[in-house]
């Protein structure tokens, strides 16, 4: 097998699986080693991204993989899929999933503490939409279920990471130095 249908045994891989695919896994089913596999998938990735392809290949921590539609064709992508399942998120569910994202893993209680009201149906349908997750139990009275956005979060929103969230506040200005006083 050349680098060329190596790779498009990859893309054919990540196409099958609708969930993120570890390096390991891939490398093992191509018999190649981690890095070689690493390797061709970062020159997938550019070549995506180089020929401004409707396909992007988004790389999640701990090397998992997962092939996606770029955000940009996401109103025409909409258009040919069935949408009605699939509603926009309430402010209240955006205002969850960013108490979450940004502060995981956080019980039930805190989210109303920051939020002041009552979240439970909130948390509950965004568990049924996948986009968040059981994280175990918190070390605190009564032990309660603590809560983290998951990988399908970071692919709805378009992150590789947490680390891509936009920061939540503004750096402060420094105070300006003599130098730039005068």
């Amino acid at each position: 097998m050349n680098e060329s249908q190596r790779i498009g045994a990859l893309e054919a891989m990540l196409f099958a699986n609708a969930e993120p695919v570890e390096t390991a896994r891939l490398a093992d089913a191509l018999r190649l080693s981690a890095e070689e596999c690493e390797a061709l998938l970062a020159r997938l990735q550019t070549r995506y991204d180089e020929t401004e392809s409707g396909l992007a290949l988004l790389r999640f921590e701990e090397g998992r993989w997962q092939m996606t539609t770029r955000p940009y064709y996401g109103e025409m992508v909409k258009r040919i899929l069935d949408t009605r399942r699939n509603a926009p998120l309430s402010p209240a569910a955006l205002e969850v999933l960013a108490v979450i994202a940004y502060n995981q893993p956080v019980s039930r209680s805190f989210i109303e503490q920051v939020r002041g009201v009552d979240s439970s149906s909130t948390v509950t349908k965004l568990l049924e939409k996948g986009l968040i997750e059981e994280a175990g139990r918190l070390d605190l009275p009564g032990k309660p279920v603590a809560f983290q956005v998951t990988d399908t979060f970071l692919r709805v929103f378009g992150l590789g990471s947490l680390n891509d969230l936009p920061p939540l506040h503004e750096e402060e200005p420094s105070e300006p130095t003599q130098s730039e006083m005068e």
